[in-house]
């Protein structure tokens, strides 16, 4: 009995050896294969290219319209604040660009998404890039209450504006054998008190991960990646959870550079930072602080970082 109870042990010890061996190596050959075996030579792969980037009046969408201005493409920037958008596209072209315009557009209304496109065909004659970027809704960081305008709004804005540029320009990107990048993030994954923001996200990565395996059934060439973003330090991000969490907020300029690199690539998925993905754990204990008042007291590992939440 003894015997058989340390024969067990081993096998087991045996059994876990070989699975870290196993994982040691895919990973290796993940991140070498990444890294490696795709030669990245920016500007001859993207000078000349038409790239519309949304939300590229600030934060990851400025950034990314940067990189590929670097690399001489010509950029149409689309967001709701014309002032900002008139002097990213100036930093555009001074960082190389071969031409850069701006359109305003609000999101929350598809068919000012739909316009977008037709403004890409007229000013552009074709797209070869479509970078999905804007964010926006009326939801807000905090327990859920019910409020179905705010999960309209952020579904409307985060997800069906997404689905409509995307379809709307779908028949230039196949003229081109082109490429959309996505910017989805971890709350896509599982994220208390985002709820809203959380399912637009979740809907994103269904449609985008099943959109490229339809179109590489049908054989189109038309490449489709996905970005999964952490905890990234825009000026919005810090705003809603920036004294929520403890963590440190990672640069967008790199995030920027990553997703470009992705994209350009044509890599299903890139996840940044790359160890950000981890198990959603919520440890739930609401404690009263007064006869009126509750608070969690509990600590909070969110997709992105670890933090306290007060209601």
């Amino acid at each position: 009995m003894i015997h058989s109870s340390i024969y067990h042990r081993a096998d087991t010890m045996a059994a876990i050896r070989l699975l870290l061996s196993l994982l040691t190596g895919l990973c290796a050959y993940y991140f070498y294969s990444q890294e490696t075996l795709s030669p990245f030579k920016p500007p001859e792969m993207v000078r000349g290219k038409r790239v519309l980037v949304t939300g590229s009046s600030t934060g990851i969408g400025e950034q990314i319209a940067y990189e590929f201005a670097r690399m001489g493409a010509h950029l149409l920037l689309t967001a709701r604040r014309e002032k900002q958008l008139k002097e990213v596209a100036q930093k555009c072209l001074e960082l190389g660009a071969s031409s850069a315009r701006h359109v305003v557009s609000d999101m929350n209304n598809l068919t000012s998404a739909q316009n977008v496109i037709e403004d890409a065909r007229n000013k552009l004659r074709g797209l070869d890039y479509l970078v999905l970027n804007h964010v926006g809704g009326s939801g807000r960081f905090g327990p859920f209450q019910g409020d179905m305008a705010a999960v309209t709004s952020s579904m409307t804005v985060n997800f069906l504006s997404y689905v409509q540029l995307t379809v709307s320009a779908m028949t230039m990107l196949q003229e081109s054998q082109g490429s959309i990048i996505v910017i989805s993030s971890l709350s896509g994954k599982e994220a208390p008190f985002t709820l809203s923001y959380s399912a637009a996200k979740f809907a994103l990565e269904g449609f985008y991960s099943s959109l490229r395996r339809e179109l590489r059934l049908r054989e189109i060439s038309l490449s489709v990646t996905v970005a999964v973003l952490g905890y990234i330090d825009t000026d919005n991000a810090l705003k809603i959870i920036g004294d929520k969490i403890t963590m440190q907020a990672n640069p967008k300029e790199e995030c920027a550079r990553e997703v470009v690199r992705a994209g350009v690539l044509r890599h299903r998925e890139v996840i940044y930072p790359y160890w950000s993905l981890k198990p959603l754990l919520l440890l739930k204990e609401w404690m009263p602080a007064n006869k009126n008042k509750k608070f969690l007291k509990n600590r909070v590992i969110f997709p992105w970082g670890e933090g306290n939440l007060l209601p």
